[in-house]
């Protein structure tokens, strides 16, 4: 038994044998998938696939003509140069400000920071803000996020695209420093905090861990950078933030040393550039932003008056957020430890320093309702358990819909916003063993097409609150003892309710959606009633050969929910295809792909990756695909299979 879990163990961390997709996660924390993407993008960046507490006056900025003296030795060749620089490049040297700065303590600040909210594709978008999957971003899109009860935006900004010159000046384009204050602007005046910081650029010009890299040219632009972002937004009000790098690769504690001078280069610079910056707050990072990584190398630099606090990230579990290997379930006891483990370690590691989750995220995407709600409750109560403030990460996919305003998962949102340590959410029961051999989830009312309408029972964890009140999206108001009634753990819904909206023939798909309130807590979980049939597909198999080199899009006809649950890939010899170790897992991941790496879905279509048909060709073997959807039943009856041909 001890080799068989150090077998599935190893397994997780291994790499990925697959694609990204269209903006998808090309690494980060966390991440053990694959850096190439799907055809037609590029893995530019991490985390990105991309085609080829009292506010302040808003103070005035001056600049004096005199150099600032360097007064350490922190890197002093690369420092003097980088400072001689900004001298020869401009005409005015440090910022000073005219106006009040209210000085705020570090763990003040980041207790003030949440519920926080990442603006994430945008100003960090490759090359440029409106290179990916947002529009650039306006001014309303904070009021939305305000309104949500959201009181911090962590803006990721990368600058490798916005250089115009090079060593030793590495000039940063006066336009694109103009934008990203603006763009704080945005955010501080309505009274949001912020943090800005050096995004993908720990990817494409500084990372540190890379055979025969320059770490003379990283200190030196790194130094020359935050010089001149410290400069531009030197008289920001308190309620601004700065971060030195985001996720900065790290794989030993040798890269982990280095990554503590680039906090004592960033520090350095910010305090050089003058103005308000050497009162301002900052999160500093460990390697990758990892939390065993901080714990193990992390030094705080000294010399510096900064209020600081640490920010790590935390995608955790990676098979569960990022839907590989057919995880579709959280929120066993073991899932709940695991979590409390890795941020009481965390915890302990750094007792008196202020903590904050800078990212995490659980996507209404990709991740079923019942075990994301689990997830989402236990790791924010965790978190403030601990003092840990969390801020979400969202790409624009994930939770805000920038263009409609709305959030794509409300009760998500409320748990996030509203939740204290202590508040007892009501939740949706769902499957949580892993040695399951299919899923149930409370988030659905599944009736299958063809077959009579019954009563319906869900479980719920009630976690002692009283049901108050049921309606449906119609607006209309269920009665108790009528439409549902309330047994012990469960809430039944009658069948004359239901046949309010099914029959045996009524059209697959999602029917109504039910919300539920509750007389506690800040959950307020929604049901969906789902008429469900197998799906089809257009085709069932296709010669790899002639698909290879491309993704193959299969036009479905959708038979329920219009989402992938797993893909099963066994060759006709009955070998998994991809990823064997996963016979190590229960059986609804045993011989599972992985979401964005190995296929993927859009409105109309399921679609095999690339990447895997390429190794359907390198294993010489015909491949069967099960397609599989909700309810999941281990590809019995819900499911559709596929064949590529070699």
């Amino acid at each position: 038994m001890q080799i068989l879990i150090l077998g599935a163990l190893v397994g997780l961390v291994r790499l990925a044998q697959a694609q990204v997709g269209g903006y998808g996660q090309c690494g980060g924390n966390g991440y053990s998938g694959s850096t190439s993407c799907t055809a037609g993008y590029v893995c530019a960046s991490q985390n990105a696939c991309t085609t080829s507490s009292s506010t302040t006056t808003a103070a005035a900025v001056t600049t004096t003509s005199t150099t600032k003296a360097i007064t350490t030795t922190l890197i002093t060749t690369t420092k003097t140069t980088a400072q001689t620089a900004t001298a020869t490049a401009s005409s005015s040297g440090a910022a000073t400000c005219t106006g009040a700065f209210s000085s705020i303590s570090a763990s003040n600040f980041i207790s003030s920071l949440h519920p926080g909210w990442n603006l994430g594709n945008t100003l960090d978008a490759v090359p440029d803000e409106g290179s990916w999957n947002n529009a650039a971003v306006v001014a309303s899109t904070f009021d939305t996020v305000k309104t949500a009860g959201f009181r911090s935006v962590r803006i990721p900004v990368t600058w490798a695209y916005h250089f115009t010159g090079s060593s030793p000046d590495w000039t940063v384009d006066p336009t694109w420093l103009q934008r990203v204050s603006d763009v704080v602007d945005m955010v501080v005046s309505r009274g949001l905090y912020a943090i800005v910081n050096v995004h993908h650029d720990s990817w494409i010009w500084a990372d540190v861990t890379q055979s025969g890299a320059n770490l003379t040219m990283i200190e030196e632009k790194f130094y020359r950078l935050w010089y001149q972002i410290g400069t531009k937004l030197a008289c920001k009000s308190s309620l601004v933030a700065f971060e030195p790098i985001n996720e900065p690769p790290c794989n030993t504690a040798t890269d982990g040393a280095e990554i503590n001078k680039l906090n004592k280069i960033f520090l350095q610079a910010i305090n050089d550039a003058g103005g308000f910056n050497s009162q301002r707050v900052v999160t500093l990072n460990g390697g990758g932003q990892d939390s065993v990584k901080t714990s193990q190398w992390f030094v705080a630099p000294t010399g510096f008056s900064n209020p600081y606090a640490i920010q790590f990230h935390y995608y955790s579990p990676y098979d569960f957020i990022f839907s590989a290997w057919g995880k579709t379930i959280w929120g066993s006891d073991s899932d709940k430890a695991t979590v409390q483990t890795d941020f009481q370690l965390l915890r302990n590691n750094f007792t008196n320093v202020p903590i904050l989750l800078g990212e995490y995220d659980a996507s209404p995407t990709n991740t079923e309702p019942a075990a994301r709600w689990k997830y989402v409750d236990f790791l924010i109560k965790t978190a403030l358990k601990l003092d840990i403030s969390c801020v979400l990460w969202d790409n624009g996919l994930d939770h805000l819909d920038r263009t409609a305003s709305t959030w794509r998962d409300t009760n998500s949102i409320s748990m996030i916003t509203k939740s204290t340590a202590s508040t007892a959410n009501s939740l949706p029961d769902s499957t949580e063993d892993s040695s399951a051999t299919t899923q149930s989830s409370s988030a659905y009312i599944f009736h299958q097409y063809g077959t009579a309408v019954a009563a319906y029972t869900l479980p719920f964890i009630f976690n002692g609150n009283t049901l108050s009140s049921i309606s449906d999206s119609a607006g209309s108001t269920l009665v108790s003892g009528t439409d549902y009634s309330v047994s012990g753990a469960n809430i039944v819904f009658t069948a004359s309710y239901l046949s309010k909206h099914l029959s045996a023939t009524t059209a697959p798909g999602l029917i109504a959606t039910l919300t539920l309130k509750f007389s506690g807590g800040a959950s307020s979980p929604v049901v969906k009633i789902v008429q469900w049939k197998t799906p089809t597909l257009s085709s069932t198999s296709a010669v790899a050969s002639s698909v290879s080199g491309s993704d193959l899009s299969i036009p479905i006809t959708w038979g329920g929910l219009p989402t992938i649950a797993a893909v099963k890939a066994l060759t006709k010899s009955g070998t998994y295809l991809v990823d064997d170790w996963t016979v190590y897992l229960g059986p609804i991941q045993q011989a599972r792909t992985t979401y964005s790496g190995q296929y993927n879905w859009d409105s109309s279509n399921v679609i095999l990756t690339s990447s895997v048909i390429s190794s359907v060709i390198s294993a010489g073997q015909s491949t069967v695909f099960t397609f599989e959807f909700f309810p999941r039943d281990n590809g019995v009856v819900n499911a559709v299979n596929f064949t590529l041909t070699v």
